[in-house]
């Protein structure tokens, strides 16, 4: 098992996370848990804020991307790092909002943005849209006018650039959901376009090109495809270049099979996207553009585990075996999605080496319910903690009430104290917006 110097096995042999014993955890809080480790999610925001404001003399921004992880708290620890987000709904920019996130460093992201949340993020007077059709360019133009504004956006290109992950989170194939094609020439034309509205000041381009990436060349080039671009706008367009977002992708640890990067290795992905804007910068004669990433994963992803108490065990003698816990596909879909895999451990047992190798299962009514396959464990037995390691981005974020299981609670950890960042759910909360029709009341 990996372990950083805020995830330990203690001398009771357990688990520890962020100084606080994850058994303990469990008996505090129950299961199944969401815990992320505080201190952690700060360093890492401190090594990509201060990496940029080091090697690119700080000309540009950090945005926490918080679809990986969104709550309240988690906005409020971004703002004291003094870095900016990306949000990408109505309901993560209300939740940002309402702890007092300062709107001129939130930049909204979608592919199809509802009418209301472009009006909403207009009134909040954010620092900046990602356009990402042509229909929304006309909806934030005419919406700027009607108050009167004008709105600073950036185009979503597609650079063509094939990240080596899993194939439903690359996001600039030729093919891809997302941005406008460099290569067909609608970006260059769609760049016209947004350069004939009035109520719009388009400031520059963004660029994803997936998640969960490693190689730092990919990153680069990336870069290059996004910075010739720019020249081509300047001399066919008369366009220069003032914002640069390149996105973020930068892959975490989940299995062995995953490179296990110390947090600081974080710095050399950012060093060599600013290495090569700075070079084609000076090769093209361009301007440096204000520089903007948006790491999320690699943020809180390794800060986070879920805890989960096994129940039933199923042994098919030869086939496979069952371990069972209180959770499932409801608070961690990833499996069902993506296949992704996992590292397990049993949190009160963490010292004993594994003797078998068995299947997580959770407790919906369904086959596919699965949390991670093929798993090395000790032999498990009910009432075991069993912690699932480097669930802090996209498990929270995704869960669900399937089969109306109730969306685990989080809790934030920090030098052995946790705390409630959100609260468990009740029964109430899962029928609390339940409507009977009067026709159907008892009589």
């Amino acid at each position: 098992m990996n372990t950083r110097e805020t995830l330990k096995i203690n001398e009771r042999g357990h688990l520890e996370l962020g100084g606080k014993d994850c058994v303990e955890l469990a008996a505090e809080f129950g299961t199944p848990l969401y815990a992320f480790d505080e201190a952690y999610i700060r360093k890492m925001m401190r090594i990509y804020k201060n990496t940029l404001d080091r090697v690119y003399e700080g000309r540009g921004m950090v945005l926490y991307a918080s679809k990986a992880f969104s709550c309240k708290a988690i906005y409020r620890i971004a703002d004291e790092e003094n870095i900016g987000v990306d949000v990408v709904s109505g309901g993560e920019l209300y939740t940002a909002l309402s702890v007092g996130f300062p709107a001129e460093r939130i930049y909204m992201h979608g592919n199809n943005k509802l009418d209301y949340e472009i009006g909403e993020a207009l009134d909040a007077k954010i620092g900046c849209i990602v356009a990402d059709a042509c229909s929304e360019i006309d909806k934030i133009d005419a919406e700027a006018k009607k108050r009167g504004m004008v709105q600073n956006i950036l185009l979503r290109i597609n650079p063509g650039v094939e990240a080596h992950t899993h194939a439903f989170v690359q996001t600039a194939t030729t093919d891809s959901k997302f941005g406008f094609s460099i290569s067909d020439g609608t970006a260059e034309k769609v760049t016209a376009y947004a350069l004939s509205k009035k109520n719009i000041s388009l400031q520059g381009y963004h660029c994803h090109i997936g998640s969960q990436i490693f190689e730092k060349d990919s990153f680069a080039l990336a870069a290059e495809k996004c910075m010739d671009f720019a020249a081509k706008m300047r001399e066919t367009l008369n366009f220069t270049v003032k914002t640069l977002n390149l996105g973020g992708g930068f892959g975490v640890w989940y299995t062995d099979e995953d490179r296990k990067l110390p947090a600081e290795a974080y710095a050399e992905y950012l060093e060599a996207l600013v290495a090569a804007v700075k070079e084609k910068a000076t090769q093209k004669g361009l301007p440096l553009p204000f520089l903007l990433v948006e790491p999320g994963r690699s943020i809180v992803g390794e800060a986070g585990i879920t805890l989960y108490t096994v129940g039933a065990i199923k042994d098919i003698p030869g086939v496979k075996k069952y371990v069972a816990v209180d959770g499932g596909m409801f608070d961690n879909p990833r499996y069902a999605l993506y296949e992704s895999k996992y590292t397990a451990v049993l949190a009160n047992r963490a010292d004993e080496r594994p003797t078998e190798v068995v299947t997580i299962a959770g407790k919906c009514c369904e086959s596919g319910d699965l949390i991670a396959v093929n798993v090395n464990l000790p032999k498990a037995s009910s009432g075991d903690i069993l912690a699932v390691l480097s669930t802090g981005a996209y498990n929270y974020s995704m869960a669900m009430n399937y089969n109306r299981n109730k969306i685990p609670p989080c809790v934030l950890v920090n030098e052995g104290k946790a705390e409630y960042i959100v609260k468990p759910q009740s029964y109430e909360d899962l029928t609390r917006n339940d409507v009977v029709p009067q026709r159907l009341t008892k009589k």
